[in-house]
C-alpha cells in the first residue's frame, strides 16, 4: 500500500485553504470598522469649530516667541504617530522635532532647546520611563515639561508615580485637549525659568 500524501490531505487541506483566508478578511474588515467608529466618535466629541479638515490650523498658540515658532519634541517609535502628531502640531504653528526613541530624543535635546516634549512610553533602545528619568536628571533639561502618551492601561498606573509629568494621554488622544495642554505649558514656560509641578 503506497503512501499518497494528496489523498490523505485532500479532505482537510481544501477547507483549510478556504477558511483561513476568509477568516483573515473578516478580521481585517472588523479592524477597519472599529478604527472608523473610533474616528467618528472622536470627531463627534469636538465642538464644531474644531472638527473637519484643517481643524488644527484654527488652533494657534496665543504666545509666539519673537524668534519663531515654539519648538516641540515628539518621541514615538511609531511612524504613524510621529506623522500624525507632527502634522497636528505644525498646523497649529509649532516647530516639530521628531525622534524614534529615547536615544534619538536625547541627541535632539542636546542640539535643540525645546519648550515641551511629548513621549511614548514603550519604545526600543530607551523607553519613555528611562527617557523621562534622563531628562529630569539633567541640569539642562530638568525643568522641561513632559507629556506622556500611551496605548496601554497598565502603564498609566506606573506613569502616575513619576513626578514632573504635565499630562498623560491615552491613545487615541483628543487633539483639542493635547493642543490646549501644549499651549498652556509653552505659555507658562515662557513666563518664567521654571514652572511648578
Amino acid at each position: 500500500m503506497p503512501f499518497q500524501l494528496p489523498d490523505l490531505l485532500g479532505p482537510y487541506l481544501l477547507p483549510l485553504l478556504i477558511a483561513v483566508p476568509l477568516a483573515i478578511v473578516v478580521i481585517l474588515i472588523s479592524i477597519r470598522k472599529e478604527d472608523e467608529e473610533v474616528r467618528q466618535f472622536q470627531e463627534s466629541q469636538l465642538p464644531a469649530s474644531f472638527s473637519g479638515p484643517g481643524a488644527a490650523s484654527r488652533f494657534q498658540p496665543s504666545i509666539q516667541p519673537s524668534d519663531g515658532p515654539v519648538p516641540v519634541l515628539v518621541v514615538d517609535d511609531s511612524a504613524v504617530v510621529r506623522a500624525k502628531l507632527g502634522k497636528l502640531l505644525e498646523a497649529a504653528g509649532y516647530l516639530v522635532l521628531l525622534a524614534r526613541d529615547g536615544v534619538e530624543a536625547l541627541e535632539v535635546l542636546a542640539r535643540h532647546p525645546v519648550q515641551v516634549m511629548i513621549t511614548d512610553l514603550e519604545m526600543p533602545n530607551k523607553n519613555g520611563f528611562e527617557l523621562i528619568a534622563d531628562v529630569q536628571g539633567s541640569l539642562e533639561t530638568e525643568d522641561l515639561p513632559i507629556i506622556a502618551i500611551t496605548g496601554h492601561e497598565e502603564l498609566q498606573g506606573r506613569v502616575h508615580q513619576i513626578q514632573g509629568l504635565y499630562g498623560i494621554f491615552k491613545k487615541p488622544w483628543s487633539d483639542r485637549d493635547l493642543l490646549k495642554r501644549i499651549e498652556t505649558l509653552t505659555q507658562l514656560r515662557q513666563r518664567g525659568p521654571r514652572i511648578a509641578a
